[in-house]
């Protein structure tokens, strides 16, 4: 099969806030997120890429741009990439959120944890958001590999929730793990899905170590929706 580099989209202006933004519309990179973007085009641009692949949400669509453009290439949208559908918790702050009894079920037993739904947006479990969001991923890598080949390069743009369901998935572990990955905006990581065993070649590279969060959580809980690195 393909190469598929993972991209998780630049710093976000819902993350830097704290706010869980979910599929909230209008939420769009920081000026930090835009050096991001403009910083994977100098990183990937060089590299022999046969697609791009896209959430439709504004934050990846933004991310990728620049390399889009780079390349000359034009992103599919999928909407099995988009972010998890956090219902009711969507537009909240975090540290409000890690207050919710549901918080605790999403840290220690993720494969349980649903969100609820809201007026204004659907929830969805977070075993529902892995499986479409693996579905999507596979499908489009084997469109690609048929159309360029089993060496052909790709990249995709998501979220840190959803990137990590699907490295979670690659590593054999499933969801019941996945809050132990931590995936910072703009890093990449590098897999080949395969048909027997899948492979993971790089894992959440942004070229540097950024310091601890200065304000945890919790201690060892994973932020929902993947953080601001």
């Amino acid at each position: 099969m393909a190469t598929c580099i993972l991209i998780r989209h630049g710093r976000s202006s819902a993350n830097t806030e704290g706010i869980l933004a979910g599929w909230m519309p209008e939420v769009h990179l920081d000026e930090k997120g835009e050096e991001q973007a403009a910083g994977l085009a100098e990183r990937l641009g060089h590299l022999p890429l046969s697609a791009l692949a896209s959430s439709p949400l504004e934050r990846c669509r933004e991310t990728l741009a620049p390399l889009a453009a780079r390349l000359g290439l034009t992103p599919t949208l999928h909407e099995g990439l988009a972010e998890c559908r956090y219902g009711a918790w969507t537009g909240r702050p975090l540290q409000e959120l890690a207050k919710e009894p549901l918080w605790r079920i999403v840290q220690d037993d993720p494969c349980a944890a649903r969100f609820p739904d809201s007026p204004e947006y659907p929830g969805e479990s977070l075993p529902q958001m892995s499986a479409r969001a693996l579905d999507a991923v596979r499908e489009l890598d084997a469109d690609i590999t048929a159309e360029h080949g089993e060496q052909a390069l790709w990249a995709l743009c998501s979220h840190g929730d959803v990137i990590k369901a699907i490295l979670a998935d690659l590593l054999g572990s499933g969801l019941a793990h996945f809050q132990r990955l931590q995936v910072d905006p703009a890093s990449i990581s590098v897999v080949r899905l395969g048909s027997e065993r899948p492979m993971i070649m790089r894992f959440g590279d942004t070229g540097s170590l950024n310091a601890p969060p200065s304000e945890p959580l919790a201690q060892g809980d994973g932020v929902v929706g993947g953080g601001a690195g």
